[in-house]
């Protein structure tokens, strides 16, 4: 840790003022929401962070669970000290080069304010279009079923098709537990209507013979350099295997297309994320493979993303 940092979370957790140059002091001192900001905006000026206020203002939001605005609007109101030892914490760690879905400690995906730490990949934006497209073809169709998702991390994709679908069932599945004690954290947090099913096990291994409407993953599909050449705070907190797929980046993508067809119902859908510069030879490798209805969608940046195929009905 950082001595500017050490010296945040030392304040947080102090029985008297212990301050820093132009920094944090404990929550046990009568502060505003105004001036517990502004001092991490300083913090974050002095470390040299882009838009410091900004990004200080925005971790206040995550970790008392309001918005940006919110927080300005109330900035003269006196917080309570765990939230503010809360929010002394999380500027520390942002310090200290951690995420900030990790700092602040939650993640908002689509309608849901998930809790992320370092055992499963922080939800990205383009998994969001993933939900999208099993959610219309869901309703297109008329009829929900089961659906699965597999390799849940955060339950992000299972938990947002519970509360947004009619499905009867999800099941989520993980090769780590720890990643699954973290969903079913998550699971309780939202509290949806559908059930959620958890199961541990590797790729469709987990559904152990069950027959499913619709299979939903977003698999590793970085190859070893691409891991190699990623941001250091990708590398230094992300789980590698939730992101690596081998030299080709396809490992994980063609096992899912190899396996997925026993286990759909007829007209099922498999519905796949990948990385955009390997989405022609994932479509490819799907025809190979004997599926006939593919086709790829892009994400709401533009680019290539999403592999969807469709079991044929005899």
């Amino acid at each position: 840790m950082s001595g500017a940092a050490g010296a945040v979370a030392g304040a947080a957790g102090a029985a008297e003022e212990r301050g820093r140059a132009g920094g944090i002091v404990s929550a046990t001192i009568a502060r505003s929401v105004g001036d517990v900001v502004a001092d991490a905006t300083r913090a974050f000026a002095a470390a040299g962070f882009s838009q410091p206020r900004r990004g200080a203002l925005r971790l206040w939001g995550a970790v008392a669970g309001t918005t940006s605005g919110e927080a300005w609007r109330r900035r003269a109101e006196q917080p309570a000290p765990d939230l503010r030892a809360r929010y002394a914490r999380a500027v520390a760690r942002r310090l200290d080069g951690v995420p900030f879905a990790y700092a602040a400690g939650t993640a908002a995906f689509r309608t849901l304010e998930l809790k992320v730490d370092e055992r499963v990949l922080i939800p990205r934006p383009e998994t969001e279009g993933l939900v999208e497209r099993v959610l219309a073809w869901a309703r297109a169709r008329g009829r929900w079923g089961v659906a699965a998702d597999i390799g849940t991390g955060s339950g992000c994709v299972a938990l947002s098709l519970a509360c947004e679908g009619a499905f009867t069932k999800i099941i989520a599945s993980d090769i780590s537990t720890d990643a699954l004690a973290l969903a079913r954290e998550n699971y309780a947090r939202v509290a949806p209507r559908t059930p959620v099913e958890f199961r541990a096990g590797d790729l469709l291994w987990a559904l152990r013979g069950a027959v499913v409407d619709a299979i939903v993953a977003n698999p590793p599909y970085l190859t070893d350099a691409e891991w190699e050449a990623a941001e250091p705070d990708v590398r230094a907190f992300e789980p590698r295997a939730a992101l690596v797929s081998g030299a080709d980046g396809l490992r994980h993508t063609e096992a899912l297309l190899r396996m997925a067809r026993p286990l759909l119902v007829p007209g099922g859908l498999l519905a796949l994320e990948v990385d955009c510069c390997r989405a022609s030879a994932g479509a490819a490798l799907a025809g190979v493979l004997g599926w006939t209805a593919v086709r790829v969608e892009e994400d709401l940046f533009g680019r290539p993303r999403y592999l969807l195929a469709t079991k044929e009905i005899a």
